[in-house]
């Protein structure tokens, strides 16, 4: 097997290692892994690509490529620049620092980068570690996502749900935020929501009177509805989700039929 792999915490991070090492056991002996990844940290930039601007790309090392682009942007060079000879069977992004569930995906480059890939038509996993009292102060804290990984996708691969279709499937997981030992197993989950927990922004004025914003977060800890993917991670279950990049609201086009 073939397999790319990407991130969004940057060519050095910890997380991509932690990548690396399941992707290495699960392509086999006969298998190859390829990095190309952002040569800066690029979190929270989504699905962006950088098609305004070029990016510059550099081989690190064997099979390892660092770009100044987004996530997106690394899985388009890895496709149609770095194995455009011979395109990999899987694309696999993370393991991010930190979870991608509910909300979080929707400003993932993570789950940018595994949305690409699915757009060209790739099967894609996005694969991320929920951070918490639990877990946070481990001397491995990818620890249940090193330990469990590879379980976790060979059998998303024998037994998820792959389509070939306009909007092909691609998945995203996260891993609990409990030690190795503490996981209590795979759940499939629906992207879950936390609300009145959304990004804000304080202001701040620099030494020199400028005025600048930092973009603030929330707490993590907060259960989303019963079932969804924050909920049974904060369960210390593995969330398995299937995802499109098709964001029609399917559920409202039939009552907007009356505009016609």
């Amino acid at each position: 097997m073939r397999i790319l792999i990407t991130n969004d915490d940057g060519i050095n991070a910890p997380g991509l290692e932690v990548l690396h090492e399941i992707a290495t056991d699960l392509a086999g002996p006969s298998g190859e892994v390829w990095t190309v990844a952002p040569a800066f940290e690029q979190s929270g930039v989504g699905h962006c690509i950088s098609y305004t601007r070029p990016m510059m790309i550099a081989q690190m090392g064997e099979r390892r490529f660092a770009a100044e682009g987004s996530p997106a942007d690394c899985v388009l060079a890895g496709l149609h620049d770095v194995m455009k000879e011979a395109r990999p069977d899987l694309v696999l992004s993370g393991v991010n620092r930190g979870n991608n569930s509910a909300e979080n995906a929707v400003y993932s480059g993570t789950v940018g980068a595994a949305m690409e890939a699915a757009l060209q038509g790739v099967p894609a996993v996005a694969l991320s570690q929920y951070y918490g009292p639990d877990n946070r102060d481990l001397d491995d804290t990818f620890e249940a996502a090193r330990v469990h990984g590879l379980q976790t996708l060979r059998t998303l691969l024998d037994k998820g749900v792959w389509t070939k279709d306009d909007y092909g499937i691609f998945y995203n997981i996260n891993f609990p935020p409990v030690p190795a030992s503490e996981v209590k197993g795979l759940r499939a989950a629906r992207q879950g929501f936390r609300r009145d927990m959304g990004f804000g922004v304080q202001p701040h004025v620099a030494p020199s009177g400028r005025r600048f914003l930092w973009v603030t977060g929330a707490p993590q800890q907060n259960p989303t509805s019963p079932g969804s993917d924050a909920d049974v991670n904060l369960k210390g279950f593995i969330s398995v989700t299937p995802m499109r990049a098709d964001l029609t609201a399917h559920d409202a086009l039939e009552e907007l039929k009356a505009i016609e």
